[in-house]
């Protein structure tokens, strides 16, 4: 009990300091926001949009923009951390990698929901989908959760490369591919229903917890080469 305890209060140290870090540098999220946002206005002029292809092309060009942001946001968030040597004193600190590895899943998580809470509803006017629905929650909570929790771990790895700009993207695109789709395919059929359809949302939540858990596991083998 007093280890957990100790676990919670040093998780939420590391959570709270990444937090305030960015509320006061403002760099990654609002980077990732600009981000999202020109990639949506970019793919509506480039798409050939009308009425009945919207809800197809839409979804998709929603969780690009997302993606792309993302490992943007992700990539620095660590690799700031490495420059100014704060995350070599985390690591001398007397707590576990599986801990600093859910704080800074949690912290990555947040900063992409924030910017997919503007973007959503901008995306929702450009390109006149209905997805202001409470069924759109769980969908991007649990993308969100499948796509930061491989970025952060591939961001500790190519965070100590003079590559580490172009090293992470390639590293994690592969692999959260199976969540954008699942993704993308549960925004579909969200805004236009189809019966019998695959449980998008199921695959989403396994995804999730499969990345999450591999992570957790090999984050600390990572952070200590």
């Amino acid at each position: 009990m007093i280890s957990f305890r100790l676990s919670l209060d040093q998780f939420w140290a590391i959570v709270v300091k990444d937090w305030r870090a960015e509320l006061r540098a403002r760099q990654v999220w609002v980077s990732m926001g600009f981000f999202a946002l020109l990639a949506l206005v970019v793919f509506n002029f480039a798409f050939d949009l009308r009425v009945e292809n919207k809800a197809s092309v839409g979804p998709g060009a929603l969780w690009i923009a997302f993606l792309f942001a993302s490992v943007l946001g992700l990539g620095r968030t660590l690799g700031a951390e490495l420059d100014h040597g704060s995350m070599d004193r985390l690591l001398l600190c007397p707590v576990e990698r599986q801990v600093i590895y859910f704080a800074k899943l949690l912290g990555n998580v947040v900063f992409i929901l924030i910017v997919q809470a503007v973007a959503i509803p901008i995306f929702a006017v450009i390109y006149d989908v209905p997805v202001l629905t409470p069924g759109i929650i769980p969908i991007v909570a649990l993308g969100t959760l499948g796509i930061a929790a491989v970025g952060t771990l591939f961001a500790a790895v190519s965070a100590q490369t003079r590559a580490r700009e172009a090293l992470a993207p390639l590293l994690t695109f592969p692999l959260v591919i199976p969540v954008v789709i699942a993704a993308v395919k549960a925004t579909e059929a969200l805004v236009q229903p189809v019966a019998n359809d695959a449980p998008w949302l199921g695959l989403l939540l396994a995804f999730a917890i499969i990345f999450v858990s591999v992570g957790a596991l090999t984050f600390q083998y990572v952070v200590e080469e």
